[in-house]
């Protein structure tokens, strides 16, 4: 079993759902950080969600609150959050241009 570390960064993101990650059928994704960093000087909100093998979404964050010019930590230290075969992450905003986000993962395969 193979294992690659990763980061993925994600500019700008807004009120168009990003898919960040997707596994395929042979890839589990082990998710070890994700950051959202507000780039406005108003709080702005941000959601995550998964979506599984059966195309089923589901928030892990639902319009979290992120003051100005700060950033949040979405998966605290300790937890981890694991992506199975045929998963993505997707990530968005209230507002447009509202945060950058990097997202720190392992695949095995």
């Amino acid at each position: 079993m193979a294992t690659f570390f990763r980061n993925k960064v994600v500019k700008d993101v807004g009120t168009t759902p990003i898919t960040v990650i997707t596994t395929d059928t042979g890839t589990r994704s082990v998710i070890l950080g994700v950051s959202l960093n507000n780039l406005t000087e108003g709080i702005v909100y941000a959601s995550i969600k998964l979506k599984d093998d059966t195309e089923a979404e589901g928030f892990y964050l639902k319009d979290i609150m992120i003051p100005p010019n700060s950033s949040l930590r979405a998966v605290p230290p300790g937890e981890k959050l694991i992506l199975a075969g045929d998963n993505s992450l997707i990530i968005e905003a209230g507002t447009d241009s509202a945060y950058d986000a990097v997202i720190s993962y392992v695949d095995i395969v």
